[in-house]
């Protein structure tokens, strides 16, 4: 498939690949298509075109590198999550951990892959983010969020520890059991509590927190100190 060009499966999930190296499309692309769930609608080589792509065909989930020509990806990810019924924004990168994935995840990605990962992992991801979940990897996602806020936290800290005094202890628990990438179904077992009484809290926290998905929830909980580094 070359870029821009497009393959519609109403019925399965709709995913936009965009990055400027044809190989890693074209790798991505026969992972994905590998599953029936899942259908690779169109590809894109910069975030400019992205942005077009999403528009015009209404992927549910865009997988988005972030270093590329013209429109990088973190502008693309400000961009497409602005869009009325925007879709769900997983950023790619490596394990150098580059600066600017942590800055796509505060602009409303919902969370990122490897590029190493496995291609069973790479199609868990998308479905994850298209059932409307953010993609954290406990391994990955720590790595990454605590070498960055490490660095940032001086600044940030103790707004983020101002944020979290307006949590009930309860919604402190599922905040931090969020930031360790754990599941409804896993914080009900270990909370004892219903799946549906985890979602109101988890409702509540984002409210009370201002953050718009598990990502930014996470990156709140390292820049307190909620969680070790």
């Amino acid at each position: 498939m070359t870029a821009g060009s497009t393959i519609d499966h109403p019925r399965q999930l709709r995913v936009l690949l965009v990055d400027d190296d044809p190989l890693v499309r074209t790798g991505l692309a026969m992972i994905l298509d590998s599953a029936e769930d899942i259908a690779v609608v169109g590809h894109a080589d910069d975030g400019d075109q992205a942005v077009t792509m999403v528009i015009k065909h209404a992927p549910d989930v865009v997988l988005m590198d972030i270093r590329m020509a013209r429109m990088d990806g973190l502008a693309a990810t400000a961009a497409v999550c602005a869009l009325p019924n925007a879709p769900r924004v997983l950023v790619l990168t490596s394990f150098n951990l580059d600066e600017y994935v942590f800055d796509a995840l505060t602009a409303g990605a919902s969370g990122f892959l490897l590029k190493e990962e496995s291609p069973q992992d790479i199609i868990a991801g998308v479905r994850v983010a298209a059932s409307g979940e953010a993609m954290l990897s406990p391994r990955a996602t720590r790595t990454l969020v605590s070498h960055f806020v490490a660095e940032r936290r001086n600044p940030h800290h103790r707004k983020a520890l101002a944020k979290l005094t307006s949590l009930t202890d309860r919604e402190r628990e599922v905040a931090t059991a969020i930031a360790e990438g754990k599941q409804n179904s896993t914080i009900a077992k270990e909370l004892y509590m219903s799946e549906a009484t985890v979602k109101t809290h988890i409702t509540r926290t984002f409210a009370k927190l201002d953050v718009s998905n598990r990502v930014q929830l996470a990156i709140l909980a390292y820049q307190a100190g909620l969680l070790a580094s």
